[in-house]
């Protein structure tokens, strides 16, 4: 279960619901903020360093007055071609403070990934998955304390 906190009240929300697909990009929105600072004027690329971590590489796809939408993504080197994985589209909604990962690559190389593109029962659970995987993944990215320069 999820909480929400609506000024003195709390309220549970049950995962796989709407409301808590809401409270999920909330999550993701505030996460965000906190690896990447301000969401309105990201510089057109963008490289995180870890010492514990790989590095990730964010490029700014579209900004607009109400959304900014970026890819986020490992890149990886093998037999001298680039691979990116998971490289995740992630939208932001600057006027309602949420952030939504929209799409995931075509098909993961990294087998933890694979299960985002299994086949949903509906749209939901589709975009439950895949924001649940983006929370995770900006929980780990603050975990190794990325800095993006």
């Amino acid at each position: 279960m999820f909480i929400e906190t609506l000024g003195e009240r709390v309220r549970l929300v049950r995962p796989r619901s709407f409301a808590g697909l809401m409270t999920l990009y909330e999550g993701n929105h505030v996460r965000l903020r906190q690896l990447l600072g301000n969401l309105w004027h990201l510089p057109s690329k963008m490289v995180s360093i870890s010492s514990t971590d790989l590095s990730i590489h964010l490029s700014l796809d579209r900004c607009s007055r109400y959304t900014t939408s970026f890819r986020m993504t490992y890149r990886l080197y093998k037999d001298g071609i680039t691979l990116t994985d998971p490289n995740l589209l992630i939208r932001v909604y600057h006027d309602a403070r949420l952030a939504e990962a929209v799409s995931c690559c075509e098909r993961p190389r990294n087998i933890l990934y694979r299960g985002l593109h299994m086949p949903a029962k509906s749209e939901l659970e589709h975009r439950w998955l895949l924001n649940v995987f983006l929370n995770k993944w900006l929980e780990h990215c603050l975990d190794h304390r990325h800095v993006f320069g």
